[in-house]
């Protein structure tokens, strides 16, 4: 672990973000090159920083090309040129050995390829960070599609993860605008979201979900799984013989409309956020295949999102706000997703979100570009530090690529002309009879029981009072900065008496004349005066380096 902490720490200081590093005191940790090397490292001329923050990223592996994808559907947390080229990390790595996928196959399922297969192709179809996927026949002879997970991947990944953790504590401490982010809960978030994608089991649940949803869609087409031929590392489904969405040529000499694929596509989408409630949240051209018949396909279900009846509901509240430019109704619904904190200047709040309602207020649904809204509004929560439900980031990335698929697809297609019947649906269901009484009924349960527990909070509260218990806490702001600076002032100082020490007692020996002699004096206070030197060396460079003279 010690040495991929080095590899991560030069990995930083190669592409300029040496900054970074000695905020959080780790410069030490890196090779003796990087300690030394200046603020920016190979590379910081030439690209951008998210340039830069991307090459990172792909040269660290899979987890933090994982962690960077995360982040690009996070437009709440990082700025939205970071996330713009973050959604451009490949998945596409080199294949790993036949020979490894034969002992994961065998290990998992139990016996031997050429037992379980009647034809096994060598060579994979697809690779990626996590798997690779390999064109195989049953013995019955169905083609299928075999997922075989990377060796040992989920060991890298979980010292990947540690280590993470620590740069996340790290920065907490030592960086005070990153206690804003709380970076320990993004990488909680990073790991749930890794660990799902790692259980081959878990996705095939989502793909056996997906397939019950759509059976009745003649348009849309799941694979089914073989669950005797899966497990946690091995994922076998129905082989899909058709072409991707993005290659225009082999569609146009198919004779398949463009648009009507991103209708299908899009309709698929709608449904699943509309009315399942289960979405699928990467819907992006590369897995979208188009069968010769015209029907559309749908693969990968490694990322996928679930909506609860209260997010469907504020959601709804949220897009009745915005059409109707109800600034008072807004900010309650963003206090209900928990995303409004105390210490916001409500007021500067309240003027920004009524510029943005403004800018939207009496359009129709059909009229407004859910895309741009999405990120309009993410920039808007950043801008104030405000953190939105896993869910809904992942239920606003899914709906940006849904809608960049369509638009790939066919340059003119209206999105919101597909969607507009879906939310008006909801919409009106939301002001039904039956809809008021049952939110009536839910909003007196919840009032019975707060007027039921007010009594017995007042009295434990007053009875800790009584006994002289009741403890107030104090938080202070901008001390840690200070607290740092004068422990790395008085560690300078110490550091400069070391070396005055080692002068004066390399003085003393000298004066003794004692043996060996080098030079025609004393070896041991030469040494002495060496090494004074040579320390003394090293702090001005490090004082020069980080400017703090």
């Amino acid at each position: 672990m010690v040495r991929r902490y080095g590899i991560i720490i030069d990995t930083l200081i190669k592409y300029g973000f040496g900054y970074f590093v000695d905020q959080m005191g780790l410069r030490s940790i890196g090779s003796v090159k990087s300690r030394f090397k200046g603020r920016f490292g190979r590379g910081g001329a030439v690209n951008t920083r998210p340039a830069r923050a991307r090459q990172v990223l792909e040269e660290l592996g899979p987890t933090y090309v994982k962690f960077g994808q995360f982040l690009s559907m996070r437009q709440d947390l990082i700025p939205q040129e970071y996330s713009e080229e973050f959604t451009k990390l490949q998945n596409d790595v080199p294949s790993f050995a036949y020979e490894d996928v034969e002992h994961i196959v065998a290990e998992e399922l139990g016996g031997e390829i050429c037992d379980l297969f009647s034809e096994f192709e060598k060579k994979p179809i697809a690779a990626a960070s996590i798997g690779q996927v390999h064109r195989a026949k049953l013995p019955d002879g169905t083609d299928v599609a075999v997922k075989v997970q990377r060796p040992e991947i989920l060991d890298v990944i979980e010292v990947d993860l540690d280590i993470m953790y620590s740069i996340a504590g790290f920065a907490q401490e030592h960086i005070h605008d990153a206690q804003l982010y709380r970076p320990a809960d993004i990488v909680d978030e990073l790991s749930r979201s890794i660990h799902a994608e790692l259980d081959y089991t878990q996705e095939a649940r989502n793909i056996e979900r997906f397939r019950h949803n759509f059976r009745k869609d003649h348009n849309i087409t799941i694979p089914k799984v073989y669950w005797d031929y899966s497990s946690k590392r091995v994922l076998t489904m129905e082989y899909i013989d058709g072409v991707k969405c993005i290659n225009f040529d082999k569609l146009d000499e198919l004779g398949i409309d463009h648009n009507q694929v991103a209708t299908y596509g899009t309709e698929a989408f709608m449904k699943q956020v509309f009315e399942d409630a289960f979405f699928h949240a990467d819907l992006h051209a590369g897995n979208v295949f188009v069968l010769k018949d015209g029907r559309v396909a749908l693969l990968d279900f490694g990322m996928v999102g679930y909506l609860s009846e209260e997010v469907r509901r504020n959601l709804t509240d949220a897009l009745i706000a915005i059409t109707r430019g109800n600034l008072i109704q807004f900010i309650e619904v963003l206090r209900d997703f928990g995303v409004v904190s105390e210490k916001l200047d409500e007021q500067a709040f309240k003027v920004d979100c009524d510029y943005l309602l403004n800018k939207y207020y009496g359009r129709s649904l059909d009229q407004l570009d859910v895309s741009a809204v999405s990120a309009e509004m993410m920039g808007l929560l950043r801008r104030y530090q405000m953190r939105v439900p896993s869910n809904v980031a992942l239920l606003i990335r899914g709906v940006m690529t849904a809608s960049g698929f369509a638009t790939q697809i066919a340059p003119d297609f209206n999105v919101t002309a597909i969607a507009e019947p879906y939310a008006k649906k909801v919409m009106r269901n939301r002001i039904m009879p039956d809809a008021l009484a049952r939110n009536a009924y839910n909003d007196m349960w919840h009032v019975s029981r707060m007027l039921h527990k007010a009594p017995l909070q007042l009295s434990h509260i007053l009875g800790v009072a009584e006994k002289g218990y009741l403890n107030l806490r104090f938080e202070h702001h901008g001390m840690d900065r200070i607290v740092n600076e004068m422990s790395a002032s008085s560690n300078r100082l110490a550091f400069s008496m070391i070396i005055s020490a080692i002068i004066v007692g390399s003085s003393l020996v000298i004066q003794t004349g004692m043996e060996p002699h080098l030079w025609g004096v004393p070896m041991l206070g030469v040494l002495g005066f060496l090494a004074a030197g040579i320390l003394g060396m090293g702090l001005a460079v490090y004082i020069l380096r980080t400017g703090n003279i």
